[in-house]
């Protein structure tokens, strides 16, 4: 499966949602993502058939460890870019909103730069 901007948030909105409550369901991503529930399950079916995701007895939604590593990295990068945007200046809606668009694109190396800069300056 070919990791698209779709598939990284869907696994990044699990992960969060997973530390916000105990046993996430489809429908939380519904609410979170604002998505209807048929394209929350298509996503489902694709994310589970890829060993991203595992769906229990319960439709309780985990992620996988391939799964974790995709939201972590996402997630992160999420973080990371948020605080240097509000460093600069940026809203922290704002900040967060732009966060989610920059996070997919830019390189690795960016990211790493990005992300030792932030590291260095202080608040």
């Amino acid at each position: 499966m070919n990791i698209t901007e779709a598939v990284e948030n869907y696994l990044e909105t699990i992960f969060i949602l997973s530390k916000r409550i105990c046993g996430v369901h489809a429908i939380d991503i519904c609410t979170e993502l604002g998505f209807s529930r048929p394209t929350v399950s298509e996503m489902l079916k694709q994310l589970k058939a890829n060993d991203l995701i595992i769906v229990d007895d319960s439709n309780h939604i985990t992620l996988t460890e391939k799964g974790t590593n995709v939201a972590l990295r996402i997630y992160e990068r999420h973080i990371v870019i948020s605080k240097l945007l509000m460093k600069i200046g940026v809203d922290k809606e704002t900040a967060y909103e732009d966060a989610c668009k920059i996070e997919h694109d830019i390189s690795d190396v960016t990211f790493e730069c990005i992300k030792n800069y932030v590291d260095t300056v202080n608040d």
